[in-house]
């Protein structure tokens, strides 16, 4: 019988064994473990049909529908545990730790492997992520308004050794309207939280780690309450850069998109921007001046930044003024204040 352990120990034994999230393919895309594998008991049809019989006529004729299910792939469940086995051991887990992972966990031991299920399933997982969201951790927000390259500082910060959770890279967005350019489609929110989970849980909670400044929603994705508020509360390192500077570097960041791209993303900020200064951005964009394009939506985008630093506490913001824009230099500055 295969051995059940708490999250904390699954989670550690994660780092050197193969975990099979046997739930639907949909349960996993909507969020799993990082780096576990689907290996689904049941599709999602069959999910479905199994869960009907038993809202309908009870426990009994739905095992036995999942056993004439199941029955005939016991052998390629084996085979692709073959194809995929490292150290003749898994870790397997389904929702709430019940007869789905027992089962798979039975089949597989059946054959030779050893198993060892997650006591709570998945459902213990999430719990445990959202509890961590909670652990205090020493969190300096690296600040300035769009334009100032906080998140190449914030990378540069990184490669000097110091410890960086980079918020726009789990979420695929860059945060603004024109953070979806370029970028890999959005996870779900659960996921999302996951694989912020999992970053956090790689810091030292005894040294400052750096997170860019954001607002609470990164595109559909919403940095969760515990963060947010321990974000909220920290010391904010802002770089203030000249206008100029701030222009040259979007035109080269989104300069590579389409015109279309372009419109598409200040249209979104069209209520906010109004639609004079809408206007003149596209036409500015179709004139192939990105530049004055970019300037008009700072307008915006500052008073934005403008407000969200006035609800902070003076004393908890430092400012960092550059003529240029030296990644390497400016983080080498906020490092030795």
């Amino acid at each position: 019988m295969a051995t059940s352990v708490h999250i904390n120990e699954f989670l550690q034994l994660a780092e050197t064994h193969s975990v099979l999230d046997v739930r639907t393919p949909n349960e996993f895309k909507q969020g799993h473990i990082i780096d576990a594998i689907n290996f689904p008991i049941f599709t999602n049809e069959e999910r479905i049909v199994i869960g009907t019989i038993y809202k309908k006529e009870g426990k009994q004729p739905a095992v036995l529908k999942g056993l004439e299910i199941v029955g005939p792939k016991l052998h390629e469940f084996v085979k692709a545990a073959i194809k995929l086995n490292k150290n003749n051991t898994f870790l397997v887990h389904c929702w709430r730790g019940g007869m789905r992972s027992s089962s798979m966990a039975w089949f597989l031991e059946t054959y030779g492997f050893k198993c060892i299920t997650l006591k709570g399933g998945y459902k213990s997982y999430r719990k445990h992520v959202l509890e961590s969201f909670n652990e205090q951790k020493k969190i300096v927000v690296l600040g300035g308004k769009t334009g100032t390259g906080k998140t190449i500082v914030l990378h540069e910060l990184q490669k000097q050794n110091e410890q960086v959770i980079d918020l726009e890279k789990i979420a695929h967005h860059k945060g603004s309207s024109f953070g979806v350019l370029g970028e890999l489609a959005q996870n779900t929110q659960e996921q999302f939280e996951n694989e912020l989970s999992f970053n956090l849980s790689k810091i030292n909670s005894e040294k400052k780690c750096w997170l860019e400044n954001e607002s609470r929603m990164i595109g559909k994705n919403s940095i969760p309450i515990g963060l947010w508020n321990q974000m909220q509360n920290a010391i904010v390192f802002s770089i203030v850069l000249p206008m100029e500077e701030r222009l040259n570097y979007l035109v080269k960041e989104y300069g590579l998109f389409s015109k279309q791209q372009l419109i598409e993303a200040t249209q979104r900020i069209g209520k906010r921007l109004g639609g004079q200064h809408v206007k003149r951005a596209i036409e500015a964009i179709e004139g192939d001046d990105n530049k004055t394009a970019f300037e008009i939506c700072l307008v915006y985008y500052d008073k934005t930044y403008n407000y969200g630093e006035g609800q902070r506490t003076k004393e908890k913001i430092i400012h960092f003024e550059f003529e240029k824009l030296n990644a390497i230099e400016i983080a080498k500055t906020i490092i030795s204040t």
